[in-house]
C-alpha cells in the first residue's frame, strides 16, 4: 500500500505543481520526515565523483544503516522503491519510529515534502479525508441537527432548513432525551449525532422534550443533507446573509434566502457576512457571485498545468436588480470567500467593509489516494477581476474597521461628503500584478490590519445601506479601467 500510495502521489504531483520539481527532489524532501519522527535518522546525498551514480546514505547516530544507489532524477518507479526500502531499514532501527506507527511514516513524509512548496498543499490520512469529504458533500445520511451538552442533557443547538428534523417540526432548544430508545444523558453530543446517521432512507427514532414538558416520539427518515452554509435574519428591511463558507448546495442556499428576502417590498439592501468563511467550493463561489452580478468575470485562475487555467465568466442577471450590497470580511474571510468579495468589489456590485482578509489565493487540486487518504496540491494562483492576486494581499477593503472607532468616523464623516478616505490604498491593491514582492504587500496592508470582525462591522454595513449617498460613493471610488485579468 506504502508503494501504492507514494506512486499515485508522485503521479498526481508532477504535471500539477506551480514550479517543476523532479521525482528525486520530491523524495529527498520527503525522507527529511523520517528526521522528524526521530532527529537520529540523517539522510544525506554524500559528495561523489560525477562521472558515478550518486548514492543515498541513510544513518541512525553515528551509524550508517544503508546505502542506496540513486535511480535518474525523474525515474519515479525506482526512487518510490528507494523511499519505502529506506522507510523499512529506519523502521526496523529505530524504536521512535516504531512507537510513532507506519501511519506516521507517510504522514510525516508528504508534511516535510510539502514543506517545500507552498502552505496548502498536505496529505490528509483516510480517516480525516473520509469525513472532510461528508462535510463537502452532505454524503452522510443523517436528521439534520446539531447537538450541545447542558449539564447532562443534549440540546437541540441548530437545525439545517435542508434536513428531514426541519420538516418534521424539531425546534432548537429542545432536549434530545432518546435515539432509537437508547438514553443521552452524560453521553457526548458527537455521539449522539453519530446515532443520528444511517443509511439513506432508514428511520430513526427520536423522543424529543420542550424545556418543562415530557417528551414525544418523533420518527424520522434519514436523507442526504448537504451542510447548511446560509444563515439569514432581517433587520429594519435589511437582510443578513451570512455565508459560513462554500459548500456543494451554497449557491442554491443563497439564492432561496434572496428570493425570500425580496418578498419585502421595502427591502432597503443585503449584506453578505463573509467574516469566518474559511472558502471551500470555488465553483460554487463562482455561482453565488453570479447571482448579483449582469455579467463579467468572476475570477481567474492560472497555473503550469494547461487545465487549472480557466477564466471564469458569469451571465445571466443579477436576480435582485441592483439592490445595494455590502459585504463583510474580517481576518478569517479566505479562499472561496475571498474571491466572491474581490468580484463584488472590482464590479463595483458591492462595498466591502471589515479588515484586510487572510489572502489565500492558491487553489488546489485534489487527489484520492489508493489508501482511502486524499492529496490537496497547489496547482493555480487565483486573479481577481480586475487582475489583482489575491495570495498575501487578500482583499483591502473600501471602509476599514480595524483601526479603531475614530478612524471609522472619519471615513464615514469623509463618504458623507463624497470621498472615500482609504481610496489610495484601495487603488494600490488593485493595481498590483504579480509577481510582487512581500514588502510590498505588507506595505498596502498595514492601511487595514487584519483582524476579527466586531459589531462595528454592520453598524457600518446598515449605516450605509440607510445613506445611499455614501454607499454610492463608496462604490464611485472603486478603479474600473485597470487591465483585466485575462492570461
Amino acid at each position: 500500500m506504502l508503494n501504492s500510495v507514494l506512486s499515485s502521489a508522485f503521479r498526481f504531483l508532477t504535471p500539477r505543481t506551480l514550479e517543476v520539481h523532479s521525482s528525486k527532489t520530491y523524495s529527498l524532501w520527503g525522507l527529511d520526515g523520517l528526521t522528524a519522527i526521530d532527529p537520529s535518522i540523517t539522510v544525506v546525498e554524500p559528495p561523489h565523483d560525477p562521472n558515478h551514480p550518486a548514492m543515498l546514505r541513510l544513518s541512525i547516530g553515528q551509524k550508517t544503516v544503508s546505502e542506496f544507489r540513486e535511480p535518474g532524477e525523474n525515474d519515479t518507479l525506482n526512487w518510490v522503491k528507494l523511499i519505502v526500502s529506506s522507510m523499512d531499514v529506519a523502521w526496523h532501527g529505530s524504536a521512535s519510529l516504531r512507537a510513532a506507527g507506519r501511519d506516521a511514516l507517510l504522514q510525516s513524509f508528504f508534511d516535510e515534502l510539502f514543506n517545500h512548496l507552498d502552505p496548502y498543499s498536505r496529505y490528509v490520512a483516510p480517516a480525516p479525508a473520509g469525513n472532510d469529504r461528508a462535510n463537502r458533500t452532505g454524503a452522510q445520511a443523517g436528521v439534520g441537527l446539531s447537538l450541545a451538552r447542558e449539564n447532562s442533557a443534549i440540546v437541540v443547538t441548530a437545525i439545517n432548513a435542508n434536513g428531514p428534523a426541519w420538516a418534521a417540526g424539531a425546534n432548537i432548544g429542545q432536549r434530545l432525551l432518546a435515539v432509537d430508545g437508547r438514553s443521552t444523558r452524560n453521553q457526548d453530543p458527537a455521539t449522539v449525532e453519530s446515532w443520528l446517521t444511517g443509511a439513506p432512507g432508514s428511520k430513526v427514532k427520536l423522543l424529543l422534550a420542550d424545556p418543562g414538558h415530557h417528551g414525544a416520539i418523533m420518527r424520522i427518515e434519514r436523507q442526504i443533507v448537504p451542510p447548511q452554509t446560509v444563515f439569514a435574519s432581517m433587520h429594519d428591511h435589511i437582510v443578513i446573509l451570512r455565508i459560513a463558507s462554500f459548500s456543494s448546495d451554497t449557491a442554491e442556499e443563497l439564492s432561496q434566502n434572496i428570493d425570500q428576502a425580496l418578498e419585502d417590498k421595502k427591502l432597503t439592501g443585503l449584506i453578505f457576512d463573509l467574516r469566518g468563511d474559511r472558502g471551500g467550493v470555488l465553483q460554487q463561489a463562482v455561482t453565488a457571485t453570479a447571482l448579483v452580478l449582469d455579467q463579467g468575470i468572476a475570477v481567474v485562475t492560472q497555473g503550469r498545468d494547461p487545465k487549472s487555467n480557466h477564466i471564469w465568466a458569469v451571465q445571466g442577471g443579477d436576480m435582485t436588480n441592483g439592490l445595494p450590497i455590502v459585504a463583510l470580511v474580517d481576518g478569517r474571510t479566505a479562499s472561496a470567500a475571498e474571491i466572491m468579495a474581490a468580484a463584488l468589489s472590482d464590479h463595483r456590485r458591492a462595498v466591502v467593509v471589515g479588515s484586510a482578509t487572510l489572502g489565500k489565493g492558491l487553489v488546489q487540486a485534489v487527489g484520492q489516494m489508493p489508501d482511502g487518504g486524499e492529496l490537496f496540491v497547489t496547482w493555480s494562483r487565483v486573479l481577481a477581476p480586475l487582475g489583482w492576486p489575491l495570495q498575501g494581499l487578500g482583499v483591502i477593503p473600501q471602509i476599514c474597521t480595524s483601526r479603531g472607532a475614530q478612524a471609522l468616523k472619519q471615513q464615514l464623516q469623509s463618504l458623507a461628503q463624497g470621498k472615500l478616505l482609504d481610496s489610495e490604498s484601495v487603488t494600490a491593491s488593485r493595481a498590483l500584478r504579480f509577481p510582487v514582492s512581500v514588502s510590498r504587500i505588507l506595505d498596502i496592508r498595514r492601511h487595514c490590519p487584519a483582524a476579527l470582525g466586531t459589531d462595528a462591522d454592520l453598524d457600518t454595513a446598515a449605516l450605509l445601506l440607510h445613506r445611499p449617498e455614501s454607499y454610492h460613493a463608496a462604490i464611485a471610488a472603486m478603479p474600473d479601467d485597470m487591465d483585466d485579468a485575462r492570461p
